[in-house]
Formats: C-alpha cells, structure tokens, sequence
C-alpha cells in the first residue's frame, strides 16, 4: 500500500525554505476470451490451462468441468488434481461438501496431495477456523509425510552420486523404487537444485520396463529443474523432445519458470519462453507482453532486438498492440536514448487510438534525464501541458531523480518546491530521491533537514530503507545525536530500529552516555529491554577501541539479566585475562 501523501503543512515549509510502426489503422483490438476454446484433442496442459482459468473465476464452475472432463476419459494429471483441491481449498465453507469427497477421489485415482497444496488447504482451513478439518488435514499431511521417506531416499541417492557417475548404477541403489509419475515428479522436485542429477534419474526412469512412461506432469517437473543458466542447452533439448512427443509446457511452469529467469536477469531466455508459449496451445495472459517489455527496459541498456520481438509476437497473435505495449517499446528506446525513434512510436500511438498519457511522458523524461538532458526533460512539462495532460507526482518524481542522478540537487530541491506549488504533495518514493540525492552530494545536513520536515511536520509516511540511509549517513559524519532521534522517530513509527550500525560509531567517537541514550532509546515498555546480543555488540565495539574502562562502567549501570549473562560474562573475563597476561 503506498504512504499516504504529505500534508499540506509541508508544502507552506517547503515553500518558504526556497516510426518503427506502422501509421497504418491498427485493427479493432479483438477481446481474447478467458477461457480458451476446447482442443480438438484434449491433453494434460489444455485440460489444466482451462481448469485455471476457472478456477479464476468460479470454483464451481472449475469443478463441473472438471467432472465432465473425468466423465469424458480427458487425460487429467496429479498437477489438475491438486489444481482443484487448491481450489475447492479456497472456499473452506463448503469443505464438507466439496473438498473431502474431491480429496477421496483423487486418492482413490492414484494421485497424492503435494505439499504446496496441503499447506495453502491448511491456511484456509486456519483462517475460517474450520479446526476440525485443520486437524484431520494435519494427520494426513503427518502420514503423507512418513511415506515421503521412499522418495526421500531416492533423492539422497541423487545427491550422493559422483558427476562423472553413469546412471546405469542407478539400478541397484533405487531397486524397489515404484515409479509412477507423482514419485518421479516429487524425487526431480527433491533434487531440483542438482539439475544434472536430477537428468539422470529421468533418462534412468524413463528406460525402465516396469509400464512406466514419462507424461506431461514428468516433462513439466524436468523442465522446471533444468529452467536455470547452467543447464539451457539440456532444458531447450528437453523443449524440442517434448515437442516430439506432442507435449507442451503447462502455464505453471511456464510462469514460474519466466519469473526465474527474469529475476536472474536472463531476458533472452525469458524472451525466448514467452515466443515459445505464445506459439502453443496454453498461451500466456496478454498483460504478460508488456511486463516483459518493462523488465527488459528497466536494466541499464535495454536490448531493443528483444523488446521488438516480444512486440512482434504479441501483434502475430493478437492482431493489435494495445497502450501498454506501445508504452513498453516507448520505455526501451527512451532508455536507450533513442527519442527520435521514441518520437515516431507516439505518433503511431496516437494513430492507434491510443492517447499519451504521465505513464508514456514520465518515461520520456526519465530517459532524457538519463541522457543527461535534463534541461529538455523539464519542456516536455510544457509539452504535456499543451495537450492537456497535467504531469502527476510520477512525472515530478522522474525529473527531480533524473536531476539527482546528474548531481544537480539544488535544481531537485527547486523543482521539488515547483511540484508543491502546483499542488502536489510529495510521497516515500520522492523522499527516498531527494535525501539519497542530497547524500550522494555530502549535503547529509541538508537531507536529515528535509526528512524531519517531510516526515515530522509535513507527516509523511517514509520508507524503512530511507530511515536506514538517512542513519547511516549520519554517523558517517559524526552526527550521533540526530541519528539517535531518527532512530527514536523509526522506533514511535513502528519500524524495527535500526541499531547494527550504532555500538561501533559510539565506540569510535561517542561517549558514555551516548551508549546508555543509545541502550535507552531501544528500551520497550518499563521492563523491557534490548535484547543481550545489542548489549554485547556494544562491548565488544568498546574494546575494539580500547576502551576499556568505559565498558566496565557501562556494565555496571546495565540491568541485572546483562550483567550476570553467561555471554557478556564471558567476553569480560576473556578481555580481563588478555590485559592481565
């Protein structure tokens, strides 16, 4: 939830203080339904791509169709099973009449509850206070648990195997493993962080005459393991293998596995995926196009040939761009400093239908501020303003940041007043810009100065990171004492205070009393205090200065509990025998 703005007590003190498009009529945006049209021929990924979508919108409605499905003979793995007990889960009131009777189906179909499913069952039966069906769960997860140890046994085998270690070995060590696809699902989830090994006991399962065969839920789970930067060569294989069995990612693995490989920066591979889906049966949900494109135009030089194929294969399957993809190609090329480009995308915009708005003028401003262009970020304001859209506090935050970035503070600081003129109120976001701005510049007077007015008379709700940053600059210029009421303010906020960086500051440059105000300040009600590991923190700073005697005072003014502690009495009589020998 974002802070709530600031007051307008702060803005009277702050007042005082100082074409790669085509201009072509884009087609009428054609609306994808939720639920996509049956396959011809049902599979496991269409029957769980459509279950998902139901889910989403009736459970009841996901529960028919998965009756009918069953009726039918449609394939339906232990992921669609699971899928719907999480489901029915979710509406805890008609446990009775819906989740038991489901989850004895399931088990009598030969499929076992995951632990993800019994856990998200197990908060929803908590949160409704349903503690009959708590408890009965409980017991199930308990024995699911006790029979896990075949599979647990299986994966320590993986574990311990050497890398240059042939899989035929594998035929004594997992001798009287059952392999049915739930087992072999739960041992690759077991070994997911050893990708190789996790290979091998696949390909081992897969050559076994015991009736077994590898299904989608067994493809799924491997492509989820190899999903990680040193195994893409093995993980795209495995891609066109299950191409070759008429196979396809489900939309779980498919989300999880585009989330990995963004959060590890791996953009070509996320690219990649997203083409991969799109071109499938199970395709991903429209707004997934442009949070792609937004990620990749976040780093520090977007790669544009990625941005324009993720364009490209969201208008072959959707048959037009909608804001947000124009607004994601926009972000890119602005990024990368490319405005006239960025220029002619607009003009296309405005073609389609589609009016600019702060969104697509806050990004040109960022990127102009990024080029250094700071002086032609600001007459966009004029150009935002001729066509009637006011700029908002993003589109301030983006010029004074930009002005941040290029050391210009004290022209942030005048087009922070200019925003509260224009009746605007700052936020935590806009704070964090400023104080960080004014640090990078050694201003920290200036930046503690502007938070206690935003924060304590303009009340604004700050960021716990700008309270941490804010600290440590203060004690990184000696000024102890507004650093310890910044830490009261967090305190009286309700933020967990921030206390690592003071016992070595104070022991460096404080006194005794600025230990006990320190001790003090982290007090709780009248008989609580900081807990013995601060106290300890701030001995052994003490005598890492050399200070000895003042550590010994300050223990003697400690409560009884830290005094007589079996750790700090240790690391006294550890110092008393090193000064004494």
């Amino acid at each position: 939830m974002a802070p709530p703005p600031a007051s307008s007590h702060l803005r009277l003190l702050l007042l005082r203080r100082h074409r790669l498009f085509s201009t072509a009529t884009t087609p009428i945006p054609i609306p994808i339904p939720s639920t996509p049209p049956p396959a011809p021929a049902p599979t496991t990924e269409s029957v769980l791509y459509s279950l998902r979508s139901l889910s989403k919108e009736d459970p009841s409605l996901a529960l028919a169709f998965f009756r009918r499905s069953a009726e039918s003979g449609h394939p339906l793995g232990s992921a669609a099973y699971n899928l719907m007990l999480r489901t029915l889960a979710s509406r805890p009131t008609s446990a009775a009449q819906h989740f038991w009777p489901f989850l004895s189906d399931m088990e009598a179909a030969g499929h076992s509850v995951d632990q993800g499913t019994y856990l998200a069952a197990l908060a929803s039966f908590k949160k409704a206070s349903l503690n009959a069906d708590y408890a009965s769960l409980t017991d199930r997860l308990a024995k699911a648990r006790t029979d896990a140890h075949t599979v647990a046994a299986a994966a320590a085998v993986l574990r311990g195997l050497d890398d240059e270690e042939e899989d035929g070995s594998l035929d004594k060590r997992l001798e009287g493993v059952e392999l049915t696809e739930t087992a072999v699902t739960k041992v690759l989830r077991e070994v997911r962080d050893h990708p190789a090994k996790a290979l091998t006991f696949f390909r081992w399962a897969g050559r076994q005459n015991c009736g077994y065969k590898h299904e989608s839920a067994a493809y799924n789970a491997m492509a989820r393991v190899l999903g990680r930067e040193e195994s893409m060569r093995e993980f795209w294989d495995l891609i066109q293998e299950m191409k070759a069995h008429g196979m396809h990612l489900d939309i779980d693995t498919y989300v999880k596995l585009s989330r990995q490989f963004q959060k590890r920066h791996m953009m070509t591979q996320a690219v990649e995926l997203y083409e991969l889906m799109m071109d499938s049966p199970y395709k991903p949900s429209q707004a997934d196009g442009p949070l792609l494109l937004r990620r990749i135009a976040l780093g520090p030089s977007p790669d544009l040939e990625l941005a324009y194929r993720v364009v490209r294969k969201y208008e072959a399957v959707y048959e037009f761009k909608s804001k947000d993809v124009f607004d994601g190609i926009h972000r890119a090329l602005t990024s990368n400093g490319r405005f006239d480009e960025a220029a002619e995308v607009m003009y296309d915009m405005r073609a389609a239908g589609h009016q600019p708005d702060n969104i697509t003028y806050s990004q040109l401003v960022f990127g102009l501020c990024k080029a250094n262009k700071c002086d032609e970020a600001r007459k966009v304001f004029d150009e935002m303003e001729a066509e009637g859209c006011v700029p908002d506090l993003k589109t301030w935050t983006m010029l004074i940041q930009g002005h941040c970035a290029a050391g210009e503070v004290d022209k942030a600081l005048h087009y922070l007043t200019e925003m509260i003129e224009n009746n605007l109120d700052a936020d935590a976001d806009l704070l964090d810009v400023m104080v960080k701005g004014l640090c990078n510049q050694d201003k920290v007077d200036a930046a503690h100065t502007l938070f206690v007015e935003m924060v304590d008379k303009g009340e604004l709700s700050p960021w716990q990171n700008t309270y941490k940053h804010i600290i440590s600059e203060l004690l990184r210029v000696r000024k102890l004492e507004e650093a310890l009421g910044l830490l009261k303010s967090m305190k009286a906020r309700k933020f967990p205070p921030f206390a690592d960086p003071f016992p070595p500051k104070i022991a460096e440059y404080g006194t005794l009393e600025d230990a006990r105000d320190f001790l003090k300040a982290l007090k709780g009600s009248v008989n609580t205090y900081p807990a013995y590991t601060v106290y300890l923190l701030m001995f052994k700073s003490f005598f890492a200065e050399g200070r000895y005697s003042e550590a010994q005072d300050l223990l003697y003014k400690c409560p009884f509990h830290i005094r007589k502690h079996h750790e700090i009495t240790k690391l006294f009589e550890s110092i008393k025998a090193k000064t004494t020998s």
